[in-house]
């Protein structure tokens, strides 16, 4: 297929390369330039000044930005955004991890120039984004699903239409929720063992073989017990996405506490500058508050 990707970070520069391993034509369009160019070099396509250059190129539009407001600028903004240069029939899919709310009113906005659109966030952190075997939760309509699924395969997996418009955001946010709690109650664990004086190499091999286990306990427990925050998935990414599913647990009218006491934890990792660490480095306030460190 003809497709732009507008976004070249730590997971879309990945997601890009393996759409181009299978095949596809790709444009690609970065914020920083010099980051599109080094890419290209590397793997081919063409580099764009704006997305509607990219998106003049292509019949589908793949967005992988941080936020919602990014997301809105990138596919709409005035003159330059995706919007004004996409073709006609073309599919646009954001693989950002951004608010329902948001992806549901650009969904609205983009119709309303004739262009069709799909949210398709994913998670499986930079490794997976590398092998091409992310996890994408899709949401939208069928024929739209159809039509990118090749794509999606080449970039994930497990690859799961979830719903209408707005649900892979929904899915995704809850799953974070879940690991960024996960990953907490991984590294207070840690925490007391250490201080109780157990072999932590038993701990995690029992915890990994039995009911404790998880795919954090499995991923994190090492780098925490290293103190290795080398990033796969930056800190203050994952409180973005504990906050935005509260703010959907509120509208909703039901509590989420235990995403609620992460999102404190989080938050207190990114006001001592571990924002851009991953986020296993919440285990560095755990430790402060414990009084203990691990070793």
């Amino acid at each position: 297929m003809d497709v732009a990707f507008l976004g070249l970070g730590i997971m879309g520069s990945r997601q890009a390369a393996n759409l181009r391993r299978a095949g596809h034509d790709l444009a690609v369009w970065n914020r920083t330039r010099e980051t599109a160019e080094t890419w290209a070099a590397e793997h081919g396509g063409e580099v764009c000044d704006t997305p509607a250059d990219a998106a003049a190129r292509a019949d589908v539009v793949i967005s992988m930005v941080v936020d919602g407001p990014m997301v809105e600028d990138v596919l709409l903004r005035d003159e330059d955004g995706a919007v004004h240069g996409a073709r006609e029939g073309a599919l646009f899919v954001d693989m950002s991890t951004i608010a329902p709310a948001d992806t549901r009113r650009i969904g609205g906005r983009l119709a309303a120039a004739g262009v069709r659109f799909m949210d398709a966030p994913v998670t499986g952190s930079s490794p997976k984004a590398a092998d091409g075997t992310l996890t994408i939760m899709a949401g939208g309509e069928a024929d739209d699903f159809q039509r990118a699924k090749p794509l999606f395969e080449a970039m994930g997996k497990l690859i799961v239409h979830v719903g209408p418009l707005g649900h892979g955001e929904m899915v995704k946010l809850l799953n974070n929720a879940v690991a960024a709690v996960n990953a907490a109650t991984v590294a207070e664990a840690l925490i007391v063992g250490s201080k109780a004086g157990v072999d932590l190499d038993a701990l995690q091999q029992v915890m990994g073989a039995g009911s404790g286990g998880s795919a954090m306990l499995e991923l994190k427990a090492g780098p925490m017990r290293s103190h290795d925050f080398s990033t796969l998935f930056k800190l203050d990414h994952m409180l973005k996405d504990v906050r935005l599913c509260l703010d959907e647990a509120r509208a909703a009218g039901v509590p989420f506490a235990a995403a609620e006491q992460a999102a404190e934890v989080y938050a207190a990792g990114s006001e001592r500058g571990l924002g851009n660490a991953d986020f296993a480095a919440v285990l560095e306030v755990l430790e402060d508050s414990a009084g203990h460190r691990l070793t």
